[in-house]
């Protein structure tokens, strides 16, 4: 058994705890204690504020290789995926394992001990299956290993190049490399994986504008029988919302209730532009929603019905998506923030609802329930912040949750535990050099 003293810690409520005894059993908490006054004989001693681990619910590790690099041209979504599209052409699995590792050894020095990887790279260029059919899964699930960060990684189905009034175009270019033949071709690779202490599987569709009708069918019978998390890139664009309604006359959150997709079990990535009868078909089925801000404004994405959403019985958890920056308490202000701007008043979201919807939200979301709390029998993944930084300074009990959400960062992150082992200590990466391992892993796959 391992204790750790916290100084402060949060529990779930509107404020933090002083005095928090945590005892690990393995990779579980096995109980908790606040109101401990003076760490006892033994136990590690964690000065600031503790919390559980952030759930980085949506990531495409490979998009880090655009930041810096994709900020400074104008455009819109659509020509800022041509450069994302660039970088997915150079990519192999020895470069994606490289890239992967770098990138989650990041998110985890950020303070996020659980991630939900939206996998579509998934053949070589051209789109021949390489000779292990999952190659670039596994290099993903190597690189989750090696940064020491749980992963779900959510297998992406991908049939076409896009939708418009005259229907589904073929993929081409890179986009060969992104789908199966078939969603049956699909289901088949995607069963082959496997899940272990620290993985596990999900499914995804891509979006309406890449997986025809049938196929949703198939991908939400997969996930109903493995019993798996299934996400979608859901109405992030109105050009997406025009496309499906000249080609399919509904909408896409209409498409895939059709389908069969929208339950508990489903998440919606961004769900940025909604009708009205769209909110109320996610939220009566009690479907999360993930939201990315910091991507969202990268893109011009626009700012989603997050409270709308919530109002109707959506969970809202969060992503960093592209990678613009990996910092889960910048995520979790702008949720607030981006609402301030639209509604014209504040505390949408208070301080520890945002914090619920980038931890515990977001482990639901990527099918690990007993994550994102501290709480006994929950994994012991969580992480402290210190409060000696000149941004925390002046901060005590009453004020540290808010605080941490609208002034921390993740520079501000001192220790990380996942599974029970510390993987972060004194703000350090305890096996990997985050910053040479980025700059190297970027610099094989893309240029100046």
């Amino acid at each position: 058994m391992i204790d750790y003293w916290c100084e402060l810690a949060w529990l779930g409520g509107p404020a933090a705890e002083a005095g928090v005894l945590i005892s690990l059993q393995d990779d579980r908490i096995l109980s908790i204690r606040p109101g401990c006054g003076a760490p006892p004989p033994g136990a590690t001693v964690m000065p600031g504020l503790t919390l559980p681990g952030f759930a980085n619910a949506h990531s495409h590790a490979f998009h880090r290789a655009l930041r810096g690099r994709a900020q400074a041209s104008t455009g819109s979504f659509w020509t800022w995926r041509d450069q994302m599209y660039a970088i997915a052409e150079s990519l192999d699995p020895d470069t994606y394992h490289r890239l992967a590792r770098a990138t989650y050894a990041e998110m985890v020095r950020a303070g996020i001990t659980a991630v939900g990887e939206f996998h579509y790279v998934h053949h070589q260029p051209g789109g021949r299956p390489y000779a292990s059919p999952n190659a670039m899964g596994e290099a993903l699930i190597a690189a989750a290993a090696s940064a020491g960060i749980r992963l779900t990684l959510l297998d992406t189905c991908y049939l076409h190049g896009g939708l418009s009034a005259g229907g589904y175009s073929p993929r081409r270019g890179p986009q060969l490399r992104f789908g199966d033949d078939s969603s049956a071709q699909w289901a088949e690779r995607t069963t082959q994986s496997t899940s272990s202490a620290m993985v596990r599987m999900g499914a995804a569709v891509h979006s309406v504008r890449a997986v025809d009708p049938d196929a949703i069918e198939v991908v939400a019978g997969v996930a109903d029988e493995n019993r798996w998390p299934v996400h979608v890139h859901l109405s992030e664009q109105i050009a997406e919302n025009e496309q499906c309604l000249a080609a399919l006359g509904a909408t896409p959150t209409r498409i895939l209730d059709d389908a069969g997709l929208i339950s508990a079990r489903l998440t919606a990535i961004h769900a940025t532009h909604l009708a009205a009868d769209d909110i109320g078909a996610l939220g009566s089925s009690a479907a999360s929603c993930c939201c990315c801000p910091t991507t969202e404004r990268d893109l011009g994405d626009g700012i989603g019905p997050a409270p709308a959403l919530a109002e109707a019985g959506s969970a809202i958890c969060l992503g960093t998506d592209s990678h613009a920056v990996i910092d889960p308490f910048e995520e979790c202000r702008a949720l607030e923030l981006d609402q301030r701007q639209v509604s014209h008043r504040r505390g949408v979201f208070d301080s520890h609802s945002l914090l619920a919807a980038g931890t515990s939200a977001g482990y639901d979301s990527i099918g690990w329930p007993e994550g994102g709390r501290l709480a006994a029998g929950g994994l012991a993944d969580f992480i402290t912040v210190g409060l000696d930084s000149v941004r925390m300074a002046g901060t005590g009990a009453a004020t540290a949750l808010p605080a941490a959400v609208f002034a921390a960062t993740a520079a501000d992150v001192r220790q990380v535990v996942i599974g029970g082992k510390v993987v972060v200590r004194d703000g350090a990466h305890v096996s990997i050099d985050v910053r040479a391992e980025l700059h190297s892993s970027i610099a094989a796959v893309s240029t100046p």
